[in-house]
């Protein structure tokens, strides 16, 4: 059975309050005037985030980074395509929707910006920059710029706006392969742990699998920044859920963040796992929908972003997850994997 808005904000009222009791305080390396999450349209206080989805998409333009441009589509048209969907998880009781869609592959916070002025949802857009794909969405003047210069291309992106925008980014997106590691790929983690260290941003990298993740942790450790700093996205690819603990262990967030009606098992499977070994305030779960995807006929057909409301949650409940349980994975993590801080190791 799906839930309806009054008993999804009913259900996760508790979190709310559970969430405010962490505060933004964590640890001595917490600074508390970046005690906040950065939203398209501005700071806000980690409380206001509410329940979240930590991986979507509004549009993404998969022709390569030498050519993307945003004369390549309507911005008018995708507003319109894609507003009713956002408008939808209003009415679903979400309050903040992470777009992970990186520079060179459709990013556009002018877009974002004016969609979550209509919806009144919290929206958070990113710096950084995506390898994975062998490197096809990697601008050709970072190839070979090091980490203290990729950095500070980001930083400047977090202190000044995405170009003319005013939109300040709200964590660093990366993608890099599957491990190993090429050096790279290695450089622009090694940029993402600087840029992070500097900025207090989280880093969300796109991960080829769980090796990956594991030399993504241990690069970041040396730059001196704790794993809590790092949401392993795409953690759901690997089939060997003793890297997901492993990552877990060392602070990692791991991220399950394709839950659509046939992965609906899956993640529960993935998720349980999780709590089984005591790691599920280490867990982050999306869809990594929406996807209006620039030069398809009409965009492409669109995933509407409401399953994990509508099957993923009821799942849960029939699989013995408790309200704050659940709560956690909605509320409490994502907030506490998005609130502005440096996590040192």
């Amino acid at each position: 059975m799906s839930l309806t808005r009054r008993q999804f904000l009913a259900r996760t009222a508790a979190a709310g309050a559970l969430a405010a009791s962490a505060g933004c305080v964590s640890g001595p390396a917490v600074r508390a005037s970046r005690c906040e999450v950065m939203t398209v349209l501005g700071p806000i206080s980690p409380r206001e985030m509410g329940a979240t989805l930590p991986h979507e998409h509004v549009l993404l333009d998969f022709i390569g980074a030498d050519q993307v441009r945003f004369d390549r589509y309507d911005r008018d048209v995708v507003f319109q395509r894609v507003r009713p969907h956002l408008d939808a998880l209003r009415d679903f009781g979400c309050r903040t929707f992470v777009d992970c869609t990186p520079a060179y592959i459709g990013r556009d916070p002018a877009l974002l910006k004016r969609l979550a002025s209509a919806t009144d949802l919290q929206i958070l857009t990113n710096t950084g920059f995506y390898g994975a794909g062998e490197n096809k969405f990697l601008p050709d003047f970072a190839r070979t710029r090091s980490a203290d210069e990729l950095a500070h291309i980001w930083l400047q992106e977090w202190r000044h706006g995405i170009d003319d925008t005013g939109v300040r980014p709200g964590f660093i997106k990366i993608g890099v392969d599957t491990g190993p590691l090429t050096n790279l790929h290695r450089e622009l983690i090694r940029a993402a742990g600087r840029a992070h260290l500097d900025s207090g941003l989280t880093i969300a990298a796109h991960t080829g699998n769980g090796r990956a993740a594991l030399e993504e942790l241990s690069i970041l450790k040396d730059e001196g920044a704790s794993g809590s700093a790092l949401i392993w996205v795409h953690a759901q690819n690997e089939e060997d859920q003793t890297l997901h603990w492993r990552a877990a262990e060392q602070g990692a967030w791991v991220e399950f963040d394709h839950i659509s009606p046939s992965d609906v098992p899956r993640h529960i499977e993935l998720v349980l796992g999780m709590k089984e070994r005591g790691y599920l305030h280490r867990v982050l779960v999306s869809q990594d929908a929406g996807w209006y995807e620039v030069g398809a006929p009409a965009g492409g057909p669109f995933r509407s972003y409401d399953t994990l409301f509508t099957e993923f949650i009821p799942e849960l409940h029939r699989n013995g997850f408790t309200e704050e349980e659940i709560s956690l994975l909605l509320v409490a993590n994502p907030r506490d994997a998005f609130t502005i801080r440096v996590r040192r190791g």
